[in-house]
């Protein structure tokens, strides 16, 4: 215990340096030897303490495989209010990152001193929690109130220069950072400067108007959702203005400890370890060689490969894109630079960095110039036989070695791998649209696909910032496959008497971003259409019928102005449409169909439970590795509420003996082809088993 945290004397200053790598999280090891270290350096003889840490970070947070484990002394409070009770000035020297409890930490520190590549923050939000160790009290204190409130609700890290100019650190230091800080406190304390507890500093009430906390919940529930975090935070921080420290910090605690046991913050806990897994490969060493990708080629420069080569431009790679004539080309490129240029207008780019990547970003109509590409990813129609020709073509042009990827939706990789000479190079890599803007990428395997391909597209995929997941090869893969039974559903209760709207709006009450028939018309009506019609047996279900239709009247979604909706063609606000609903109640009376009426939790069941029950077969059948990958397929992909941690995270905090008994009443009142439970799902039920183990 005294290697993680150790006391060294440098001059008249204590230096207590943590050493926990990776990243100095604060386990419960860490914190009963830093306890230790700060009573043995407040009783010692020197004038000032200096808190810092080893390696490539100051304390990065909590530790968070702790949570939901019983608490153990001491308490991260109890240790950061002893940090704030020694009676000479301790200096928080901060590097790399400090967040959570661990820039709470620095604030219960007297004085706080970091490099200027620091970043500090209070990512505790997104795990549905709130800093518990006393940062919403101290924030406010440092900050003011309204700027802490919106800190801590953001989640997100702030650089060094806006954290001096909050008031959050005291000094931006120059050159070696323990020199600097021990510089510092000599400073400190040749001025004869005593400790500054953040804790005893007044909180300005007044500088909010009186309705400021109330306006605050009413716009954060609309963007949240019903997520209880945000609400607590705000409930925290105006504790802050009218209970004094220890009240406001018992308050904190109080609701810290709600917001743990919550099951929107079990949700998110769980999202978080889900997504660090699904880089794992089982069956492959982590240490196998990877392939260079240094170019890349994109085949079709529509909004899908525009948005594909806009990943690899911003991860510093080189891309050519390829169209069949100079004017989709120039068409392609120029939405690019649009792209580009419309995030530069918001701040998130400057006019030189979009002139960086753009300039990575060439055009050919020529085959030949894709012969040095290191891989080359297609995104042409959803049509298999121009897929076949495009792979042909890659074939004899690129050079051995290249990875050829498809991004199909849900095209056999396998088929298209086949009209190759080498299908051990070939793989899905299936984005999702918009692809400069979402965060998942399917990877699909397939039956030949050489270890070191998979291996390679999975660590690039991080390099262009997408979580991948793993798939093996079925007609849709993981998410596309589920999806069948969410939109039939979502159709079939159109027939059966709900609306549109009331779908979607049930949906969105329920946590998803979009409702199903509003995400069919993002998407796009006419991709599904397509890829039905090229199936060898299309379905002739009913829940396809008014799709169908739709697509056959012209109404292909957003990008014709209409689809299930109608959409406001300067605002894109979507409009419900009595043409629609006189479709829709027309095809019903000729199916024999009598409309009734819903309420939101059937339609939340008849919408959801497919998903988990096809889960359940993709698991049976090898297709996703793990439960928590598809949650992941769900959350990045499809919008599915992250506080609800996934079909199949939700599968098991409802109870699969609920889903399993739910599904047999629908089979047996409904239709008993589309519901019949997986012999998983049967079997979890029976035993009271989960998914996520």
């Amino acid at each position: 215990m005294s290697q993680i945290v150790t006391l060294e004397r440098q001059g008249d200053i204590d230096v207590i340096t943590i050493d926990n790598p990776p990243v100095n999280a604060f386990s419960h090891a860490v914190r009963a030897a830093l306890l230790d270290r700060i009573v043995e350096a407040d009783a010692g003889d020197s004038s000032a303490i200096v808190l810092r840490c080893a390696g490539r970070t100051y304390v990065a947070g909590a530790d968070i495989t702790e949570f939901g484990k019983p608490p153990k002394d001491p308490w991260l409070p109890d240790v950061f209010n002893r940090i704030e009770d020694c009676s000479k000035p301790v200096i928080a020297a901060l590097h790399g990152t400090a967040l959570g409890g661990g820039l709470e930490s620095a604030i219960a520190s007297h004085y706080r001193i970091a490099v200027p590549t620091a970043r500090l923050g209070f990512p505790e939000v997104l795990l549905g929690l709130l800093p518990g160790a006393g940062g919403t009290q101290r924030a406010p204190r440092l900050m003011g109130v309204e700027a802490a409130l919106d800190f801590i609700l953001s989640g997100k890290p702030i650089g060094a220069k806006a954290a001096l100019a909050s008031g959050l650190i005291d000094r931006i230091a120059e050159g070696d950072l323990l020199e600097a800080a021990l510089a510092y406190a000599q400073e400190l304390v040749d001025a004869g400067a005593a400790p500054r507890r953040s804790s005893s500093l007044p909180v300005d009430a007044n500088s909010v108007a009186a309705d400021f906390f109330e306006q605050k919940r009413v716009a954060v529930a609309r963007k949240t959702r019903g997520v209880p975090a945000p609400q607590a935070i705000i409930d925290c921080i105006e504790a802050s203005t009218r209970l004094d420290f220890e009240q406001g910090s018992a308050f904190e605690r109080e609701k810290f400890a709600e917001l743990m046991s919550s099951p929107e913050s079990a949700g998110l806990r769980h999202v978080f370890f889900a997504e660090r897994k699904t880089s794992k490969i089982e069956g492959i060493d982590k240490n196998t060689p990877l392939r260079p990708v240094n170019s890349v080629g994109i085949i079709g420069a529509g909004t899908m490969g525009g948005g594909i080569a806009m990943n690899f431009a911003n991860a510093g790679i080189a891309v050519t894109l390829l169209e069949l004539n100079q004017e989709a080309l120039d068409h392609g490129i120029g939405v690019c630079r649009k792209n580009y240029e419309r995030s530069a207008a918001k701040g998130r780019f400057t006019q030189e960095q979009v002139e960086h990547y753009m300039g990575l970003i060439s055009g050919t109509t020529s085959y030949d110039d894709l012969a040095d590409a290191d891989l080359v990813i297609e995104a042409v129609f959803e049509d298999p036989q121009i897929k076949f020709e495009v792979f042909t073509k890659l074939d004899a042009v690129c050079k051995p070695g290249a990875i050829l990827a498809s991004n199909t939706s849900y095209q056999n990789i396998d088929e298209i791998a086949a009209v190759t000479s080498r299908p051990q190079d070939v793989l899905g890599m299936h984005f999702f649209s918009p692809a400069n803007v979402m965060k998942l990428l399917e990877v699909v395997r397939g039956e030949k696909t050489a270890d070191d391909v998979l291996a390679t597209v999975m660590k690039l995929a991080k390099k262009i910032r997408k979580v991948a997941v793993l798939s093996r090869v079925c007609y849709g893969f993981i998410g596309n496959r589920m999806l069948g039974g969410y939109f039939r559903e979502a159709q079939m209760l159109l027939l059966e008497g709900a609306t549109p709207v009331q779908v979607d709006s049930a949906m969105q009450s329920f946590g998803m971003a979009m409702g199903p028939l509003a995400v069919g018309d993002l998407a796009g009506l006419d991709i599904g259409y397509k890829a039905r019609r090229a199936l060898a047996n299309p379905p002739t279900h009913p829940a396809t019928n008014i799709a169908d239709q739709l697509v056959e009247m012209g109404r292909l979604g957003q990008k014709t102005g209409a689809g299930y909706y109608r959409y406001d063609p300067e605002t894109r606000k979507r409009l419900a449409d009595p043409e629609v609903e006189a479709m829709i109640r027309a095809e019903a009376k000729r199916l024999g169909i009598e409309p009734r009426n819903f309420s939101d939790e059937e339609i939340v069941a008849r919408v959801i439970y497919p998903l988990i029950n096809e889960g359940a077969r993709i698991l049976e059948e090898g297709v996703a590795q793990r439960a928590s990958d598809i949650d992941i397929v769900y959350i990045y992909g499809y919008g599915f509420p992250a506080h609800r941690g996934g079909p199949m995270f939700y599968a098991d905090t409802v109870g699969a003996k609920v889903v399993y008994d739910k599904i047999c009443e629908f089979r047996d009142t409904l239709r008993p082809d589309d519901w019949q439970p997986a012999p998983l799902l049967e079997k979890l039920a029976k035993e009271n088993g989960k998914f996520n183990l």
